[in-house]
């Protein structure tokens, strides 16, 4: 009997499920549990679909244990605070995957998750939640959260998008070593050394192949080379096919692009790396999901991220006693920012930009990605001061800052404000001294989140900060409430600024 490693990999049942589709949302399926080995469940597919009484609905009944759903069998406390909501809700989030199940991944270690439909670890979602975590005085969970993740750099190579086997293809924003940093003010700076070699893999991870790159071979996977001195990195995937838990969309996306599927599917992936999945910046035209080229693009928040990273290591390097190697990396972040600096400032529009190294020109999309440079000192002083300007006349919304100028139904696009953009904005700000314009986005966001939580008993996703009377919309999947890096955010902000 053939052996199947994972539900994407029965064929056809795989697609007729997705396709049908037995399931509202595409994510549902993969991550279902078999009740029997997998090449059992197909071969008795195979025997059966073409029965007359035949029902695929069934079939996927009898034959998987659906996902857990956070929130549904879980009521929130009216008469307790947002805050004491959230510190309530930290034992809810809390997840023990001590083994293998379906797609989902083991890790050594309790951790949090965002809530809704994602009841797995993610990347990126997981330094805001960590935030938070700490504002509660949750060290230990601080620290748990940094063992998983040094656990998958260490079986796998690199943090993936979250612990789920259809992940394995694709990271998510590179905030392993701002992790480190966080636990390094809890524990104190001997943490760097203490992760020095996940720290470095997972570095290596995102240069991959770079010494291959060529006048004649400009990207090989995240490493572009944009000249002879300029080495700058992108978003990627390892596979260019649909992704398992997005495809029927996928699929149905094709059928109005005029893409190759291995180019299409390639830029989904990346924009699901991104973590933007999705927004108006990945596209070609501005406003069509169809001309979406993630791949293409040079995203000045990926790259300051990795700058943050050389930082990291430089620093761990100096205080291990490793000298040559600390200069090297100190180098290296000095080039990354330069590069920045030369191709994602626009100095007509006043505000850092993303990069299509294939076209070779700035893409035009102002987006809240262009506060990244602020959030991690690499801006001068008088592009802060100008990136301020914008925010204040055309980001700044009723609910806080919104997250393009543009509305094309994408949940990474305006009307839509999202809990990490609002934190690297205000700290951000902060840092170049705009401390009142920083107050004002803090406060907006905490008035909106604690609206909410009043109206509904939850803290969601996403939120419409154009409308504070409505909620926010967009994208694959209906707004979810849990939520992670929503909670982490509110949190710590509310000890910064107080109650609006």
């Amino acid at each position: 009997m053939q052996q199947l490693i994972s539900i994407q990999d029965c064929h056809p049942l795989f697609e007729d499920v997705q396709l049908k589709p037995v399931f509202a949302d595409s994510k549902t399926f993969v991550d279902c549990v078999p009740r029997f080995p997998l090449a059992q469940i197909n071969n008795d597919y195979l025997a059966q679909k073409a029965l007359p009484d035949f029902s695929l609905d069934k079939f996927v009944m009898d034959n998987f244990e659906l996902p857990h759903i956070f929130g549904s069998n879980y009521q929130s406390n009216p008469s307790r605070s947002a805050a004491e909501h959230i510190n309530d809700l930290w034992p809810v989030l809390t997840r023990n995957a001590v083994k293998n199940g379906g797609s989902l991944l083991a890790l050594p270690k309790e951790y949090i998750v965002p809530g809704g439909r994602f009841g797995e670890v993610y990347y990126w979602d997981s330094y805001f939640t960590m935030i938070g975590l700490k504002a509660s005085g949750l060290s230990d969970m601080v620290e748990n959260m940094v063992e998983n993740f040094a656990h998958l750099i260490k079986i796998i190579g690199f943090i993936p998008n979250g612990n789920r086997t259809y992940y394995l293809g694709r990271s998510q924003p590179p905030f392993f070593s701002l992790m480190i940093k966080l636990l390094a003010e809890i524990k104190g700076p001997q943490v760097l050394a203490n992760y020095l070699l996940p720290l470095q893999k997972e570095y290596d991870y995102w240069v991959r192949g770079k010494e291959k790159l060529t006048e004649s071979n400009r990207c090989v996977q995240h490493s572009v080379r944009l000249s002879e001195e300029v080495q700058l990195s992108r978003y990627y995937d390892a596979y260019n096919t649909p992704r398992p838990e997005s495809y029927r969309e996928d699929v149905e996306l094709l059928h109005t692009s005029v893409q190759l599927p291995t180019q299409l599917y390639q830029h989904l992936r990346a924009g699901a790396e991104s973590g933007w999945d999705y927004s108006s910046r990945w596209f070609k035209d501005g406003l069509h999901f169809s001309s979406i080229h993630t791949a293409d693009i040079i995203p000045v928040d990926l790259n300051c991220l990795l700058y943050h990273h050389e930082i990291t290591l430089a620093q761990t390097y100096q205080n291990c006693l490793h000298y040559s190697m600390s200069a090297y990396y100190k180098s290296l972040a000095h080039k990354r920012r330069e590069a920045i600096l030369q191709y994602c400032w626009n100095s007509n529009a006043g505000f850092f930009v993303d990069y299509d190294f294939v076209e070779q020109k700035q893409k035009q999309e102002l987006t809240l990605a262009g506060i990244t440079p602020l959030y991690f000192n690499i801006a001068e002083q008088y592009q802060a001061d100008r990136v301020a300007e914008k925010l204040t006349s055309d980001f700044l919304k009723p609910g806080g800052l919104v997250t393009t100028l543009k509305t094309t139904g994408q949940q990474w696009d305006a009307p839509n404000g999202w809990a990490p953009l609002q934190w690297l904005a205000i700290i951000g700000l902060e840092n170049y001294g705009h401390h009142a314009l920083a107050k004002t986005i803090a406060q907006r966001w905490l008035a909106l989140n604690e609206k909410v939580y009043a109206n509904t008993g939850k803290m969601m996703e996403k939120y419409n900060v154009v409308d504070v009377n409505q909620e926010a919309g967009g994208g694959e999947y209906p707004g979810q409430d849990g939520f992670g890096w929503t909670n982490g955010v509110y949190l710590e902000l509310l000890k910064r600024y107080g109650h609006p």
